[in-house]
């Protein structure tokens, strides 16, 4: 018995060594020799302190900055482990919420969002991505119209003219990859990062 179970063994421990170590640190070593900003995770400085991840989107509420997609993930209820709280961006508990089309919550949530950002902007539409969230519930991006949907709002938060913010928007917004896969946006952290030197 020993004999059939002695190759067994040995070839579960040298899978083990080839796919969970041998493999994992050489695509992490070439990773980080081609790609080293994405390999540490896409990290944004500012004077020298990490202050986020071009990656992963960020809960930005002051008038003054461009604000991203609505996240739906969670975090555990510290006053009761059992249930759970909003907590925008964590990444720990990345997903989309379980509400779909039929969903009357759902559906009173946007509505109530869509009448606030008529409000904040009457004249345009508001797009479709301010108001739902990704189904990662992390996205760092919003669409172009989104950015520009928000434009007044920021400009006069930061006594700019609507022109140079609108320009801000434009010089951030990025096409699709290759000009054929995915679609074209703005990544709100590096363009309110834009808006803080444009305002000094």
């Amino acid at each position: 018995m020993l004999r059939e179970i002695r190759p067994a063994i040995l070839v579960l421990l040298l899978l083990t060594a080839i796919t969970g170590l041998a493999y994992p640190l050489a695509m992490t070593a070439i990773a980080g020799v081609i790609f080293p900003k994405q390999a540490q995770g896409s990290l944004i400085e500012k004077d020298g302190k990490v202050i986020g991840s071009a990656l992963i989107g960020q809960e930005f509420k002051d008038d003054k900055y461009f604000h991203g997609r609505l996240s739906a993930t969670s975090a555990p209820d510290p006053a009761d482990p059992s249930k759970t709280v909003p907590a925008p961006y964590n990444a720990a508990n990345s997903g989309g919420s379980n509400l779909g089309p039929t969903s009357k919550a759902l559906a009173d949530r946007i509505k109530e969002d869509v009448e606030k950002l008529k409000t904040e902007n009457p004249s345009v539409p508001v797009p479709v991505d301010l108001v739902t969230t990704s189904g990662s519930g992390l996205d760092p991006d919003i669409s172009p119209e989104g950015a520009l949907f928000q434009v007044p709002r920021v400009a006069k938060a930061r006594n700019l003219p609507e022109a140079r913010v609108r320009e801000l928007v434009m010089e951030h917004t990025q096409g699709r990859m290759a000009g054929l896969l995915g679609e074209p946006r703005v990544n709100v952290l590096a363009l309110n990062l834009a808006l803080d030197e444009a305002s000094k």
